[in-house]
């Protein structure tokens, strides 16, 4: 059953489940066709001079927004493209963990929920089905030696009152465009832990908000802008448990067969337009086309360009001439430290269940920022993902899972002592092309570079998730960029032939 199909207009009966409420009980994503790729050409001149061969559109990623790029393109009756990708997969940020016998752990981005239609219907056309978060139990908390199993089925997170607040300051800051708020000077030097120092927030909630903050933004309140935090909950309808919550929220459900299965049945039914292993090294003549595309396989040449990278990403990239230097040095200083760690303890079976235990666990001043319950939908097995601290845990795969596996016996009891397989993905060691799973922005940032993100260069289309108008960080966000993106490619063709 399609619960998001069902649920997305849905207002929930009861108040909403959030992470950070959970988290505050603790402190109180190979070839391409021959015509696609030519021989390398004799000088940039010569490449500009020829248009024989030369692509409509050159997409650069193969990732969520670069995938449903493509598919617009080819359902628009475009079949003058390629997508490009470095990786020797497709999904960029979201990546299955092969459970084995057709069963899958999502290492990289994996929820959506009301709200999010773009990515919902992505699945729905794509014949993938949804199934709920499971959250209900007890949930347990560990600080030092202490520990407690607290029920918060229903239960909003605390500081209600500030969430309202919150919510009210946020109707002012256009998710896309927060630097168009008429507070923008004011909040955007500010960080969300300088507006909660305001406050007076007792020592234990101020444990809760860091603990939610990281999750949700892959930063501390100290590090991350206010005026950007107030544009995610303007994603959000300006509800903030629509941000943080699973039950109503942002984590309500997960996609049958794992997230990456979106990327892989667009790949899929692309064939040879989608050539893996294909890093753009330089791009030449972006200004009035046709671009040339110097890849390790050769030079690709196109009229338009899709490049559907995260901005740090850019970086690795030469262009000539040079990009211009707002846009330049947005992609310079663009924030890449939150790569995160996400790891996954597959059991027999979801033993905690039959304990009346959630599967969430938190950890004050340990490794384990947040671990969940991420088993099948039919349960035939269980599994125990979490988000980890890694400077808190041994960059030794082995020496992590024993790490791990003591603590959750320690709060699930001693049958988590034998898991069965465990995965770990280390985002910011796994490979060169994802230097950052989400991008918390400093305090600073967005008034100051945000409005080179989006406008188009010369030939040059910007996309992914972090140009997307909502939901920009999720999934959702790369989704809805694809499709803008496409558009414009289709309306810049037009423009030409006119």
């Amino acid at each position: 059953m399609d619960v998001i199909a069902k649920k997305r207009d849905e207002a929930p009966e009861a108040a909403a489940l959030t992470r950070r409420g959970f988290l505050g009980m603790a402190a109180s994503v190979t070839a391409v066709a021959t015509a696609a790729v030519l021989p390398k050409v004799a000088s940039a001149a010569s490449a500009a001079s020829d248009e024989r061969g030369v692509l409509e559109v050159a997409i650069i990623g193969a990732g969520l927004a670069g995938l449903t790029a493509a598919r617009d393109l080819k359902r628009a009756g475009c079949e003058s493209f390629v997508v490009l990708e470095a990786r020797d997969r497709v999904g960029g940020r979201t990546l299955n963990h092969d459970l084995g016998n057709g069963y899958f752990s999502e290492a990289g981005g994996q929820w959506i929920g009301p709200g999010q239609t773009a990515v919902a219907d992505l699945a729905r056309e794509l014949g993938v089905g949804t199934f709920l978060t499971y959250w209900q139990g007890k949930s347990m908390m560990l600080a030092g030696d202490a520990r407690a199993a607290i029920d918060i089925g229903g239960v909003p997170g605390t500081d209600p009152k500030f969430q309202r607040e919150l919510e009210a300051m946020a109707k002012s800051v256009p998710s896309g465009a927060p630097w168009k708020s008429p507070h923008a000077a004011e909040w955007d030097v500010m960080s969300v832990g300088d507006w909660l120092a305001k406050k007076n927030i007792a020592p234990e909630n101020q444990i809760d908000w860091a603990s939610s903050l990281r999750l949700t933004s892959g930063t501390s309140p100290t590090k991350l802008s206010l005026l950007y935090y107030l544009s995610m909950i303007n994603s959000a309808d300006c509800k903030y448990e629509r941000l943080e919550g699973t039950s109503g929220g942002a984590q309500q459900a997960r996609l049958s067969g794992g997230s990456q299965i979106l990327s892989i049945k667009m790949a899929q039914a692309l064939g040879d337009k989608v050539r893996l292993s294909t890093p753009v090294l330089r791009i030449e003549n972006w200004q009035n086309g046709p671009v040339a595309i110097h890849t390790p396989n050769g030079v690709i040449r196109a009229r338009n360009v899709i490049v559907a990278l995260s901005p740090p990403l850019c970086n690795q990239i030469a262009f000539d001439p040079p990009l211009p230097e707002k846009r330049h040095e947005m992609q310079r200083r663009w924030p890449a430290y939150a790569p995160m760690r996400k790891t996954a303890h597959l059991y027999k079976k979801p033993f905690w269940r039959d304990k009346g235990l959630s599967g969430w666990i938190a950890q004050i001043k340990g490794p384990v920022l947040w671990a969940y319950d991420n088993s099948p939908e039919d349960l035939s097995f269980g599994v125990i993902n979490a988000f980890v601290h890694t400077g808190l845990l041994p960059s030794d795969p082995k020496v992590a899972e024993a790490e791990l596996t003591r603590i959750y016996a320690e709060a699930l009891g001693d049958e988590a002592l034998h898991p069965v397989a465990y995965h770990d993905r280390d985002w910011g060691k796994a490979d060169p092309w994802t230097l950052t799973c989400v991008s918390p922005m400093p305090p600073g940032f967005l008034t100051q570079y945000g409005e080179a993100l989006h406008p188009s260069v010369g030939r040059l289309i910007w996309s992914g998730t972090e140009t997307a108008d909502i939901w920009a960080g999720y999934m959702d966000g790369a989704v809805r960029s694809g499709h803008k993106a496409a558009l414009q490619a289709l309306q810049a063709s037009a423009a030409k032939r006119a």
